[in-house]
């Protein structure tokens, strides 16, 4: 009986000397075969209660010699056959094919007018500053010369946080105008681009926030002419050098005089008739000389400084540039129109 299980175990070692698998799947049918859950070599191991005594510890030898063999076997002709597949796709690679595509990303429209402004005023020497969207009520209305009780807050309707009557998201860009002069004494010439909120009813034309860019320069003997050259210069380098502007009178609390800028766009086109509403008169931001009391709120002194400021906002200038007629479609997300921008960064 000993003799007849010692001649199987040699069988199976010669069976796995002889063996040549040719490619993987004859190398995994050997694996199988010789070290798989029910390999061959399985139920000789049992077998072994049934040697003698002394010849029991020679038998598990053999078997396990046999074993490492075939292990040793099978790591050899895997190695040979994963170097022989490799080499093959290598040869079939034809290094002259086209790479993958990829699609060419594009800036959103509202980055590509924001940028194009703020480049347009860094060049007379104004400064980007940048500041929190979430504000408190301080900076973002008092500091403005708004009060609580003002009637102007009415006409900024804004969304404040839970169980919160001081802190909210702010409602223009000002508040960063409050906090540079609450830090930094006169010169100041900056500009605040970012999103604003306000709680309107979302239109083609309006919508619960956008981006604005405001701009503030102060400074000894500031005046309303050097607003309205500073602005006259903006609308060329925006809509062309042969642009024509007007200064409408308005009202804004944190301004005195104020008033509002249009671009002269004509009505020989439909699109500029319907735009302008038959006027030709396009408004496009806001202005006016900083009153003294926000000056004094800021720690400037009234004085010896005085200084303008003006704001636009970002998507009314978009609409324009790229002949949008919807202000919902910048807040979609919807790549088939973003794409339409790629030529214009």
């Amino acid at each position: 009986m000993s003799a007849e299980l010692f001649d199987k175990v040699k069988a199976i070692g010669e069976a796995i000397k002889e063996a040549q698998p040719q490619n993987l799947q004859e190398l995994e049918q050997f694996r199988i075969q010789y070290l798989g859950s029910k390999n061959s070599l399985k139920d000789l191991f049992a077998e072994m209660r049934n040697i003698e005594g002394e010849r029991r510890k020679e038998f598990g030898q053999l078997i396990n010699a046999v074993k490492q063999a075939a292990e040793t076997k099978f790591e050899a002709l895997k190695a040979l056959l994963d170097s022989a597949a490799e080499q093959a796709a290598a040869s079939d690679l034809d290094l002259t094919a086209p790479g993958e595509p990829f699609e060419l990303g594009a800036r959103h429209p509202i980055s590509i007018v924001m940028n194009r402004i703020i480049r347009i005023f860094e060049r007379i020497g104004f400064v980007v500053a940048e500041e929190r969207e979430i504000e408190d009520d301080w900076h973002n209305f008092t500091a403005m010369n708004t009060p609580e009780d003002h009637p102007a807050r009415d006409m900024q309707d804004t969304f404040y946080l839970l169980n919160s009557t001081e802190m909210l998201l702010r409602t223009h860009t000002s508040p960063v105008q409050a906090r540079v002069m609450t830090k930094q004494q006169p010169p100041i010439r900056i500009i605040a681009p970012g999103r604003v909120y306000r709680n309107e009813t979302v239109s083609a034309r309006s919508h619960c926030q956008f981006h604005q860019v405001e701009g503030l320069y102060v400074d000894e003997g500031v005046s309303y002419a050097d607003m309205k050259q500073t602005l006259l210069y903006f609308a060329r380098e925006m809509f062309g050098p042969d642009v024509k502007i007007r200064l409408r009178p308005s009202f804004f609390p944190f301004t005195e005089p104020s008033a509002e800028m249009d671009v002269y766009l004509g009505t020989a086109t439909e699109k500029d008739y319907r735009l302008t509403k038959g006027t030709g008169w396009l408004e496009i931001l806001g202005c006016g000389m900083v009153d003294p009391a926000v000056l004094e709120n800021c720690g400037i002194d009234s004085e010896k400084y005085t200084g303008f400021a003006f704001g636009m906002g970002i998507e009314r200038q978009a609409l324009r540039l790229f002949d949008i007629g919807d202000i919902r479609m910048f807040f979609e997300n919807d790549t088939r129109f973003l794409k339409q921008f790629a030529s214009a960064i």
